[in-house]
């Protein structure tokens, strides 16, 4: 089975074919499969996104089975913000020393830093079948960046579990807890319940 992820995030490709690359036959980036379409992420939660994103592939590629990944950042004070406008906070997609200088400016007095990332993720199966689920990691916004690693709003989430931030931690270490890995761990319980994977 082939499957296309619906992103052009470079990051993110390279996370979920490390995750679950091994549970298809070849994977591939919507661009590598010729979708080069912006599809508008026009949902009010990260679930609505995900779908969106995933059936506008499917719908062109039979025979494919299509993943996306909507995520993003929560922040208690900021009552959930910059949630499904994560990648796009300050007025332009995918800046995110511009996303973390707003973020920062936004936080400026709080002294309730707590916050999540939140990944949801919709499969759509070659047969039209489709699976959802959703993954949370729990940390605190920083003062300041920490970290050059991972992408996004990674140097400035300090994660519980790890005692440091998604910036500071390794690869193996982010994939083992993250937001993302818990959704494909959650993915890959359904598939398995619906003997999808071998």
């Amino acid at each position: 089975m082939k499957l296309i992820i619906a992103s052009n995030n470079k990051h993110k490709i390279v996370e979920i074919k490390t995750m679950i690359g091994e549970w298809f036959d070849e994977v591939l980036s919507q661009s590598d499969a010729g979708f080069f379409d912006d599809v508008e992420e026009t949902g009010s939660t990260f679930s609505e996104n995900s779908y969106i994103k995933a059936s506008a592939i499917a719908d062109k590629f039979k025979g494919y089975a299509v993943i996306a990944d909507d995520s993003g950042l929560m922040v208690d004070a900021l009552n959930g913000e910059p949630g499904v406008y994560s990648a796009r906070y300050c007025g332009v997609h995918g800046n995110d020393k511009a996303n973390n200088d707003l973020l920062l400016k936004n936080m400026l007095g709080e002294k309730n830093r707590t916050a999540r990332f939140v990944s949801a993720i919709t499969l759509i199966m070659p047969d039209g079948k489709v699976f959802s689920t959703e993954g949370k990691v729990e940390g605190e916004i920083l003062f300041e960046e920490r970290g050059t690693g991972g992408f996004g709003y990674d140097p400035l989430f300090l994660s519980i579990e790890l005692n440091k931030t998604f910036g500071e931690a390794s690869a193996d270490e982010k994939n083992t807890i993250s937001h993302r890995a818990r959704a494909l761990s959650s993915l890959r319980n359904l598939l398995l319940i619906q003997n999808k994977l071998g």
